[in-house]
Formats: structure tokens, C-alpha cells, sequence
């Protein structure tokens, strides 16, 4: 076997590869011999088919499998060798199209090699880690958020009407032909009109009554509703209107606290502080990630293999038309060319891509299988009624697995090179803060 270089232009690599005749046949004996024992042929015992009526047989077959792991050994053997790896799957083409058998088999092979990526001091990685502290102002203003949530209602004046979001309490009988019918009847029920929760038609009808008045509501049970004698049936319910209340937010107070599962009120107050700088913390991290690719994009620069530039640029190229034209939700357009700008982008991140990969090999950095499950789990909450299948589905598409580990492992490699920067905290506002998030959506 014979590995020619061809050409050798910055990272663009080729070669010529031979595989003679000669070995080839040598190959497609030994696969032959290897099966031999185990195959069997009528007007022979097992194993004992003569070899040239098995070359007969199956050389055909055998001289494709030997072919590909030649070639495939080749391969293996030059990379090996030459330490190169393959920014993309290297391409490979027969060149003697017209071989017959008896002819030696030349192929060229042609990759983009992955460059030779620098160490990076992270000691002299400059960072700067805002933090926030939760304010009272921002603890109050969550806390009225909640009293809203955990609403209460107040009974609205004497002889006021009953509006849209209002409650009223009414006992009602519900009957089908002139019968009352199981389970259509109710005391001191108290219904939020608006809420949806009664038949279509139900609640509209009682916005305006007023307490003490009796009125017939007339609605259709849907098709589809669950008790199979009101299917499409038309009823009429008797309700008695007892009260009418109007929504008021909750009191904030240990009563407030308990419904929201904490043990008075303070506790309430130490619990929204946690989350609010837990959400102080991510934006926080977000920014200081883009400080630290800025940083790295400025300290590092090596050659870039242009396929993979090319991806990225058409990558981005197509996401942002499809941005720009939301209407279009197919792949049936024109042909989008990548710009300058394009480019300019798929650089850096190609460039920070790699040198985050680097980085993470050569500090170990692994995704573990459960967190490799909550990324999945996470991702199927947004198909309700649907999770099993997105799981299963997400088992079986390596693709599917490696844009999901992608940003898990990425994350990892940054918090890695946090912890051996130079990190220096500044105390800010939540306005500050959320002036720096905005920033990063304008760049």
C-alpha cells in the first residue's frame, strides 16, 4: 500500500493512495479463509468447500469489503501517523473508475486539517463579575406580584352588577328535557367569571346579574364532553345568585406566605431574595461569558480551515434571513450567500468553537449522563403529553444528542476557565445589570 502526498497548502491536505492487486487478493483469501469453516454448501460438509469455488461464489462481494477496509486502513494509519485530524469528513474518490479485477485501486483523499491550537495563560484572563444584591424595592414589587397570583374577592356593593373577573356564588340545576341530571347540581358554588371553567356560554351569560336575582342559563354540553348522556344536549341551569365579589389582591402577611409554602412571612422575603439574585447571578454569568469569548478572541489566533468557516457563514447567513422573513417557514427560497459580515462572524465562532474544544479535552471536561437527562427532560416539557416519545426519539438521533451536550459541555470549559481567571466582583445595580444583558443582544 502506497500514501503519495499531493498537496500540503496551509490546512488543505491531499493524497494519493494505492492498494495493489496483489494486495487485495491477499485480503479477499484471508476473508475467505476466515468464513470458510462456517460455510456451508450443498454437495459439501461444513467447512469443507473448496476456496475456488468460495472465491467464485463470494470474491465479488469479499473484494468490495476488502476495497473499503484497505482504504479505510490507509486512512487510519495516515492520521495516525501524521497526528492530523480532519476539521470535516475527509473526501474521498476513486480514481481509476475503469478498474477491473487484477488492477491495483487508486484513490485520492483530500480534508482540511484541524490547526495547532496555542495554550492560553487563563491567569491573565481579566474578568469582571457583577452582582446584584436584591433590594427591597425589587422583593416588594415581587411579593405584589404573588398577592396578585393568590388573589381574594370582596362582596362589591348592594345591587352592584356582576362584571367580567368578578366571582358570584350561586346554587344552581342543571336539567336536560325538563329532568335534573347527576352531578348538575350545586350550593354556594363560587364561579370566577371568565375563567373558563364552566360549559362554553355558561359564564357569559351571568355577567350583569346581581345578588339575589334567579336566572336561567341555556348552554349546549360540547360533543365531546366526558359524560356520554350530555353529549350535544341542551340544558337549562336555574341559578340563584347569592353574592357578587369583586377580585382584590391578597394581603401580604404570613397567611400570603403560607399558600406559597413558606413558613411566615420573613421567610417568604428570604425566599423571593434567593431567586431574585439566582436570576441576578445567570445574567451576571451571561454577561461575564461574553467578556471572557471577547477576551479569548483577542488573546488567541490561529489559522481557520475555510470549510468549516463556509458552514458557519451559510449557517448564519440562513438563520438570520429566516429572522427577516418570518413567513417563510420551509427551505423552499433562493439561494442566501453568506456576506462579508457573515464571515467575519463564522470566524470567531469557529475560532472560539475550537479553542473552547481544546480546552475542554485537555482538561477532561465530561457531560454526565444525568445531566445529559434533565437537558432532555428539560427540552420535553415543551411538548406536553408528548415527553416519552421526544425522549425516546432523542435516543435514537446522535445529531439530536450532540446539539443538546454541545452547550452543556461549552458551559462547563467557561466555568472551568473561570475558576483559574482573574475574576474581580463589582457591586452594581439591577439596572446596570440589565443594561449589560441589553448590550449583549446588540452586539
Amino acid at each position: 500500500m502506497q500514501v503519495t502526498e499531493t498537496l500540503n497548502d496551509g490546512l488543505k491536505r491531499g493524497y494519493a493512495i494505492k492498494v495493489t492487486a496483489a494486495e487485495l487478493e491477499a485480503k479477499v483469501n484471508e476473508k475467505l479463509a476466515e468464513a470458510q469453516p462456517e460455510v456451508e454448501m450443498k454437495g459439501f460438509r461444513k467447512g469443507k468447500v473448496p476456496m475456488a469455488l468460495l472465491k467464485k461464489q463470494f470474491g465479488q462481494r469479499v473484494m468490495g469489503e476488502a476495497m473499503q477496509e484497505s482504504i479505510d486502513g490507509a486512512m487510519n494509519e495516515h492520521f495516525e501517523a501524521s497526528g492530523d485530524r480532519p476539521a470535516m469528513q475527509p473526501q474521498v474518490k476513486m480514481t481509476n473508475e475503469d478498474w477491473k479485477e487484477g488492477d491495483d485501486v487508486e484513490v485520492e483523499m483530500s480534508y482540511e486539517a484541524l490547526p495547532d491550537i496555542p495554550e492560553v495563560d487563563f491567569s491573565k484572563v481579566k474578568l469582571e463579575k457583577m452582582v446584584v444584591k436584591a433590594e427591597d424595592e425589587a422583593v416588594a414589587e415581587a411579593l405584589g406580584n404573588l398577592a396578585e397570583t393568590a388573589q381574594d374577592f370582596k362582596a362589591r356593593k348592594k345591587g352592584s352588577k356582576a362584571k367580567d373577573g368578578d366571582q358570584v356564588v350561586i346554587d344552581f340545576v342543571g336539567k336536560v328535557d325538563g329532568e335534573a341530571f347527576e352531578g348538575g347540581s350545586a350550593e354556594d358554588y363560587p364561579l370566577t367569571l371568565g375563567s373558563n371553567s364552566f360549559i362554553p356560554g355558561f359564564e357569559d351569560q351571568l355577567v350583569g346579574v346581581k345578588a339575589g336575582e334567579e336566572k336561567a342559563v341555556t348552554v349546549t354540553f360540547p360533543e365531546d364532553y366526558q359524560a356520554e348522556n350530555l353529549k350535544g344536549k341542551e340544558a337549562v341551569f336555574d341559578c340563584t345568585v347569592k353574592e357578587v365579589k369583586q377580585p382584590v389582591a391578597a394581603e401580604i402577611n404570613d397567611e400570603l406566605a403560607t399558600k406559597f409554602g413558606a413558613e411566615d412571612l420573613d421567610a417568604l422575603k428570604g425566599q423571593i431574595s434567593e431567586r431574585l439574585e439566582a436570576e441576578y447571578a445567570g445574567a451576571a454569568r451571561a454577561v461575564m461569558k461574553r467578556g471572557l469569548l471577547d477576551a479569548l478572541d483577542d488573546m488567541v489566533d490561529f489559522d481557520l480551515p475555510p470549510a468549516l468557516v463556509d458552514a458557519e457563514a451559510g449557517q448564519i447567513a440562513h438563520q438570520l434571513w429566516h429572522e427577516e422573513n418570518p413567513d417563510v417557514e420551509g427551505h423552499d427560497h433562493p439561494e442566501i450567500e453568506a456576506t462579508d459580515e457573515h464571515r467575519k462572524l463564522a470566524s470567531r465562532r469557529v475560532r472560539l468553537g475550537l479553542l473552547l474544544a481544546e480546552i475542554g479535552q485537555k482538561a477532561e471536561v465530561q457531560v454526565s449522563d444525568a445531566e445529559m437527562t434533565q437537558a432532555i427532560m428539560a427540552q420535553a416539557r415543551q411538548y406536553p403529553g408528548q415527553e416519552r416519545q421526544f425522549f425516546e426519539f432523542v435516543q435514537q438521533n446522535q445529531q439530536m444528542q450532540q446539539q443538546l451536550r454541545a452547550p452543556l459541555f461549552e458551559d462547563k470549559v467557561v466555568d472551568h476557565i473561570f475558576e483559574n481567571a482573574t475574576v474581580t466582583e463589582k457591586e452594581v445595580s439591577k439596572d446596570d445589570l440589565q443594561k449589560a444583558v441589553e448590550a449583549l443582544d446588540d452586539e
